[in-house]
């Protein structure tokens, strides 16, 4: 489980988010959702461990993320909105690397990563350098990397920006198997296709505050309107408005 309580982060005079709470649980989707500039990639950076929060907690599974970063980092994965590969390292050596850098032996790291890449289906890249991929087989490679210690708990910044539609579908079905394994997901979004094909609940987030947050269903209820896309229109409009 991830949790947001009352968290605030500013940038000098910037007051990039303020007062942010909510829940991610276990066997869930749940997105971050608002617009450019929201506060969302900050919010995720705070979760995990990148930022320290200048107001609230970060809590990982329970505890809290600045009392021990290292501890939370052992029970996240993390997809940032940039891959980070090593380029002159090959899909495999990327995974099974990171899988040494939290305490894997390089057997059982090694062993994850050929596991992975199967899953995945990078087997025609497993031993190219990182450096030539597609989109779609960076954002695998990454993706592989964050689960390489069988973390319970996964965050993704944006994780279907400038992929394909066929990296898309197959990102997708990975993240419905891991929900149904019980694994607590989180990711953020402007993608209103993303939510309405993905996600169990949905945290809505306008100007640094959330403005909104329920199952997609509860959202549209909420404002009367029968689109998804229309409703979040109308929640972050309110929130300016207010």
């Amino acid at each position: 489980m991830i949790e947001a309580r009352g968290l605030g982060k500013s940038f000098g005079a910037v007051r990039a988010v303020h007062e942010v709470s909510f829940v991610a649980a276990d066997g869930r989707i749940t997105a971050l959702l608002g617009p450019n500039g929201a506060g969302k990639s900050t919010t995720l950076r705070m979760l995990c461990t990148v930022l320290r929060p200048d107001t609230g907690a970060a809590l990982i599974d329970g505890a809290i993320v600045a009392d021990d970063p290292l501890a939370a980092r052992r029970h996240i994965g993390v997809l940032s909105h940039s891959s980070g590969l090593y380029p002159h390292l090959t899909a495999r050596e990327n995974i099974a690397y990171f899988g040494e850098l939290h305490g894997m032996t390089r057997h059982a790291s090694r062993a994850r990563a050929d596991e992975l890449l199967g899953r995945l289906e990078l087997g025609d890249c497993a031993d190219r350098r990182a450096k030539g991929f597609s989109q779609g087989q960076k954002l695998k490679t990454a993706l592989a990397r964050a689960l390489v210690h069988e973390p319970r708990n996964l965050v993704l910044d944006e994780p279907t920006n400038g992929l394909d539609v066929m990296a898309v579908r197959s990102l997708r079905k990975l993240l419905v198997e891991l929900r149904d394994a019980g694994h607590c997901i989180l990711f953020s979004t402007h993608v209103m296709q993303e939510v309405s094909a993905l996600c169990d609940d949905v945290v809505v987030i306008a100007r640094g505050t959330v403005v909104a947050r329920g199952a997609p269903e509860a959202l549209r209820a909420s404002t009367g309107l029968a689109g998804l896309e229309d409703a979040f229109v109308q929640l972050i409009g309110s929130a300016g408005s207010a």
